[in-house]
């Protein structure tokens, strides 16, 4: 096994046009508040070979522009949609509460066992995004890569990398619009190991 070292930047899209609210498989494009955060997150010293993002609006359209101002490869992968909230999506937070709230805590509680009603189950959800992980860490091997996605996809790969267990995913990590997470992938003849280097404000590719 040959040895490299890969380095994802993960990107949160910024806000969706809507405001906040369980939105999951709703795609709705950013909001000029959205494209600021994404544009104010990206550095002058950033230097990525590769971009691959969520094939919804919020997040294709502001890797489109960064792939064409970069000149680099961009690959939209269908895996990493964010999860599907089911009749939840839509509505806020506190609307959901107010009519569901026993089951919107059991959910925060213990996602894996208590799925939003005709949502998609948590185990399926991360399995899709951790299949897609693994394949860009063998795929673009050795490189700089920007991934553009969902909070909940960056809860999962960070829980991945971390050992983190699936039932505490989703409460373990905060992830604000255009918020960055930069995760280093190792490979040697020992084996391949995947540390968190920064999450939140982060200025350049290099770690």
């Amino acid at each position: 096994m040959a040895d490299s070292t890969t380095v994802f930047d993960l990107i949160r899209h910024g806000e969706p046009e809507g405001g906040p609210m369980y939105r999951g498989s709703k795609d709705d494009p950013l909001s000029e508040a959205g494209w600021q955060q994404m544009r104010g997150a990206i550095a002058e010293t950033d230097n990525w070979d590769a971009i691959v993002t969520s094939p919804m609006l919020r997040c294709v359209h502001f890797a489109q522009e960064l792939a064409d101002r970069y000149n680099i490869p961009l690959h939209k992968d269908e895996r990493l949609r964010e999860i599907n909230f089911g009749e939840w999506e839509g509505r806020t937070a506190e609307n959901v509460m107010a009519s569901d709230g026993e089951r919107l805590s059991r959910f925060w509680a213990n996602p894996v066992d208590c799925t939003p009603p005709g949502g998609e189950p948590v185990a399926s959800f991360n399995q899709r995004i951790i299949e897609s992980w693994h394949h860009w860490q063998q795929a673009l091997s050795g490189q700089n890569v920007l991934i553009v996605c969902h909070g909940g996809v960056i809860r999962m790969i960070v829980a991945n990398a971390m050992n983190i267990p699936l039932h505490h995913a989703f409460s373990s990590l905060s992830t604000p619009y255009a918020c960055r997470s930069r995760i280093q992938v190792n490979t040697s003849e020992h084996g391949q190991f995947q540390s968190l280097v920064a999450h939140g404000a982060i200025t350049a590719s290099t770690p």
